[in-house]
């Protein structure tokens, strides 16, 4: 069979790819300025340092480039290309550090390298595939530097906490403020590893570095546990993060909490795991085995652009991993 030249992975993948989450294709046309687009994707647009596959143009701004391969080559190194691209377009108002658009991508139409240039430390990734038209309007919206400056002017100080549970916390928002996307906090079993995350997800919700997290656990019984810290740990004096935040939760039956509990479960709209909106800020707890069922139903379920919606507007902005011993 003939390996796929690169202008047919275009038309057959990435093309396919984008218009089906809401990018919509056209062709560069030199009498067309830039304010007439919304929600485009421009094909060959021209750059001082030559035309890029395809400019993602919001609200007439170019804020993301997307460099185009054959199936046959891996994308990661070709980013290189993307950035000098991205250091020649010329109808953009935006510069960071001589970079001129926000984000970039290459992709062999199955495989998605991404990088935000907009901090000097950002580092490329590889990701599942392009973000919607939504989410990278999200992301634009989103300062990293105000939340970290958010952390330092409110340092945890929970009287609740233990000084190393603190240490902790404080541990993950450095972390977060270095660049890192991936943290693991080892906790042996009584040590209040349930209390430590809560704690850090109404800090990350609260500095509005994160708006959607997804707590995920291996059994019922932890998830259960997890929606009655939520429901019983103070965040602050006389605050619940209940009270704050939204925070949902597959279905549970009585006999997963402890006697004693209260159960008042809030299960989560069907929405807000199929169609995010920018807006949404909330917190979803469940088992790994329920979140299989969600995506799988969501695969077989939904239209193709509602499916994509789903799985690229929930980001999984943090892993954590506990262990019950150690």
């Amino acid at each position: 069979m003939p390996e796929e030249t690169e202008q047919e992975t275009r038309k057959r993948r990435i093309e396919h790819t984008l218009e089906a989450i809401g990018w919509k294709l056209i062709k560069y046309h030199e009498s067309k300025h830039l304010s007439s687009y919304l929600f485009h994707a421009i094909e060959e647009y021209p750059t001082s340092n030559g035309p890029v596959d395809y400019a993602l143009v919001d609200q007439g701004q170019i804020i993301a480039l997307v460099e185009a391969k054959k199936l046959g080559t891996g994308p990661q190194n070709v980013l290189v290309q993307a950035q000098r691209y991205a250091q020649g377009v010329k109808d953009s108002t935006f510069d960071f550090d001589g970079f001129r658009v926000h984000f970039i991508y290459s992709t062999n139409g199955v495989v998605f390298w991404f990088q935000d240039l907009r901090r000097s430390d950002s580092r490329s990734r590889k990701v599942s595939g392009f973000h919607t038209p939504g989410a990278l309007r999200e992301m634009l919206g989103k300062d990293v530097e105000a939340c970290c400056n958010w952390f330092k002017d409110n340092p945890n100080r929970h009287p609740r906490l233990r000084p190393y549970q603190i240490d902790a916390n404080d541990a993950v928002e450095d972390a977060i403020c270095a660049g890192k996307r991936q943290m693991m906090l080892a906790m042996g079993t009584g040590m209040g590893k349930t209390y430590v995350i809560v704690s850090q997800i109404y800090r990350l919700l609260k500095s509005s570095f994160a708006k959607r997290i997804l707590f995920l656990v291996d059994r019922r019984a932890l998830a259960a546990q997890a929606v009655n810290a939520f429901a019983t740990f103070e965040v602050e004096y006389g605050l619940k993060i209940e009270q704050t935040f939204e925070v949902y939760s597959q279905r549970f039956q009585k006999g997963d909490f402890e006697e004693g509990d209260a159960f008042n479960p809030q299960v989560s709209p069907n929405s807000y795991l199929t169609d995010p909106q920018p807006g949404h800020a909330f917190v979803y707890v469940c088992t790994i085995q329920r979140m299989r069922v969600n995506v799988s139903a969501g695969r077989i379920l939904l239209k193709p652009q509602i499916k994509t919606r789903m799985m690229k507007a929930m980001p999984l902005k943090l892993t954590y991993q506990f262990m019950h011993s150690i």
